[in-house]
């Protein structure tokens, strides 16, 4: 299985400085501990019409692990273009993530780390948080470059890919991908018909440009796609079964495994680099 590329982790500028551990007591304080209070209702972390809840969840969820290591003065990039799920779509994708997650539990909403098992009573939560959110067909490795190079890797995108006509991308497909370093598993959605060859074209655009920069170039044989999901740990086997059986499923009561999933509006190509956000071509936006 071809490896997803690892731009689901740290992708923050180098500049980011990493939360203080709690200060120890002193060792001559001799007062006895205060029992440890039990945590608060969840009702109180999520009140209505909030997503406060997953704000605590994502400053308390296990640190992303790098795809690079961290080295003053690198800033990570990444190209992609935006993708936005249609909304008459969401319900449909939603209803195959209750499936899935109720027989993987570990799943996690992608780049917010929400473990959607805490969404599955609440359908409304589930399509906003999980599935109401820009997601992104990643063009490029996300790769470490030094501050003298930004300005030129961003001249050359644009120059290489400024004049994009519009066009449609299919969705058509669950599949599971597995990152670089094989820490995490991921649940995707895969464009295999309309819109693969120009996603193809630009993808070798980029390629052009990574090369003169020195940088790794994409995978031989790309397969574009939205992450939807992860797990930790490489469990892709497992949870390509359960996906595969639940798509049977569907085809079995009627579906088609050839329909498209969701259709969505080429519009731009984004660049990031560490914080900051460079439109390549188009415009952003839904």
């Amino acid at each position: 299985m071809e490896a997803l590329i690892a731009s689901y982790g740290d992708t923050s500028s180098d500049s980011e400085i990493d939360t203080q551990p709690p200060i120890a007591a002193s060792e001559h304080d001799q007062s006895p501990p205060l029992p440890a209070l039990p945590p608060p209702p969840i009702e109180l972390l999520n009140p209505p019409n909030s997503l406060g809840t997953f704000d605590y969840l994502e400053r308390n969820t296990a640190s992303r692990i790098r795809s690079f290591p961290h080295i003053e003065g690198n800033y990570a990039l990444h190209v992609y273009i935006p993708v936005f799920i249609p909304s008459g779509r969401k319900e449909e994708l939603a209803q195959f993530l209750k499936k899935v997650t109720s027989i993987v539990p570990g799943l996690h909403v992608v780049d917010i780390d929400v473990p959607l098992l805490m969404l599955l009573k609440d359908e409304e939560k589930l399509v906003q948080v999980a599935l109401g959110r820009e997601f992104h067909i990643s063009l490029g490795r996300t790769v470490p470059i030094r501050k003298h190079q930004i300005d030129s890797v961003v001249t050359m995108l644009r120059q290489k890919l400024q004049l994009q006509n519009r066009y449609l991308i299919d969705f058509n497909k669950w599949e599971v991908f597995v990152n670089d370093d094989r820490t995490r598993t991921f649940l995707s959605v895969e464009n295999t018909t309309a819109g693969l060859a120009e996603v193809t074209k630009q993808i070798q655009s980029v390629n052009e440009v990574y090369k003169l920069h020195n940088l790794p170039e994409f995978y031989k044989d790309p397969r574009p796609h939205i992450s939807i999901a992860w797990v930790a740990g490489d469990i892709s086997q497992s949870l390509k079964r359960v996906v595969e059986a639940e798509m049977r499923k569907y085809i079995n009561v009627g579906g088609s495994s050839t329909r498209c999933m969701f259709t969505c509006k080429f519009r731009s190509i984004v660049c990031k680099i560490g914080k900051k956000t460079y439109n390549i071509c188009g415009s952003q936006g839904q």
